[in-house]
């Protein structure tokens, strides 16, 4: 499935990876996360402008470069190496999917020059998979919305709701209308709606509730199970790849780390029961790499084999990651339990990650579903 990475996509990592150390390293997610926004809006430019990112996968006649999950995989892993601060999951690997497959253009050529930050609201309370409680009556929004990624600073907000007997004040780009759960597009700043930040335990990645009153929304599919398939499974996979380039990295930092650490007048690398970790850790990594790997290559070219591909890899890429991240803490000593040392900023990345979307248990019994397996236990 086209799991050998190509010149280009190298060239596109060292490409980021360059870009990211000289304009956004750890050190800048430090800065930034402590902010209400919680990214650089100038950084989000030059992303758009300098590079393209935000337009990667937009199709060329949208103003997009019209590349696919593949190409955007390598752009979540290096943002999962430095902590990226910024809407770009929220926006490139969740709202991007939900237009596509629905079919709505017009937010695109905003999406890819940086203009239009967009975000996906599906959740109510801690409901991954349940159908939305929130309704839509004659056009209007009523209800609320949680743990929705880069909420309270997105312009374009699409929201999942419960259509009664009129479905919207705006063109229909669905299979038509009636009673059912349906997508709907919401200006940021529209009257009637209330975004509140969230309090959250990996500050680098922002969460807000909003609160809809009778906000004024534009159809944009009648039939959001279908969207919301495709827009899950694709968020899915990229989150798996910005797990992928996090545990790496700290992987990265524990090996190094070993290096130099002395006890006993001797690398603590040169043990064995260090190195033995290590290498327990090298084999998550690049077992998680082939799983995330598999789901963006389906995403591109076998759509059928996704959902399989993106359960396997949320569950395993997450649980990959926070085992990682865990071992870079306990091998770093007294310093890894530090506020100083980066590494509790990638465990608490690496755990809030692992629920985002739906926890490995969720995902494992969605995997057991779809391949036939009944009855099939979720492991802890």
């Amino acid at each position: 499935m086209g799991l050998v990475e190509t010149e280009e996509l190298r060239e596109l990592r060292a490409m980021l990876r360059r870009f990211f150390a000289e304009h956004a390293p750890v050190a800048e997610a430090r800065r930034q996360m402590a902010t209400r926004d919680g990214f650089d809006r100038e950084l989000w430019r030059r992303m758009a402008g300098e590079l393209g990112l935000q337009g990667l996968a937009v199709p060329e006649e949208h103003g997009g470069s019209g590349f696919g999950v593949r190409e955007l995989a390598v752009v979540f892993e290096e943002m999962g190496r430095v902590l990226y601060c910024g809407p770009f999951l929220a926006t490139v690997g969740l709202a991007l999917p939900a237009l596509l497959a629905a079919g709505a253009t017009d937010d695109l050529p905003g999406i890819a020059d940086g203009t239009t930050i967009a975000t996906l609201a599906w959740t109510e309370d801690d409901r991954w998979a349940a159908p939305p409680a929130m309704t839509c009556e004659d056009g209007r929004l009523t209800g609320t919305k949680t743990y929705v990624l880069d909420g309270h600073t997105a312009d374009l907000v699409l929201v999942t709701a419960r259509t009664g007997t009129s479905t919207g004040t705006g063109t229909d780009t669905g299979s038509g209308s009636g009673t059912g759960v349906a997508l709907f597009a919401v200006d940021g700043d529209a009257p009637g709606l209330t975004r509140t930040p969230l309090p959250t335990l990996d500050q680098t990645r922002k969460l807000a509730r909003l609160h809809f009153e009778n906000v004024d929304a534009l159809l944009i599919s009648s039939d959001a199970e279908a969207v919301l398939a495709r827009a899950r499974d694709v968020a899915a996979a990229l989150l798996a790849a910005e797990q992928v380039g996090g545990a790496e990295r700290a992987l990265q930092m524990t090996v190094d780390y070993a290096k130099v650490r002395e006890q006993f007048g001797r690398p603590i690398g040169s043990f064995q029961a260090v190195k033995h970790r290590c290498a327990d850790m090298f084999v998550q990594v690049e077992s998680a790499r082939s799983a995330m790997l598999n789901a963006a290559a389906a995403a591109d070219d076998s759509p059928g084999e996704l959902p399989v591909a993106a359960a396997l890899a949320k569950a395993f890429c997450s649980d990959a990651y926070f085992h990682v991240a865990g071992e870079t803490i306990q091998l770093h000593g007294g310093i890894g339990f530090t506020w100083e040392h980066d590494a509790h900023l990638y465990f608490k990345r690496a755990k809030s990650s692992q629920e985002l979307f739906g926890p490995p248990a969720m995902h494992r019994n969605r995997l057991a579903d779809l391949v036939g397996i009944t009855g099939a236990a979720a492991a802890p």
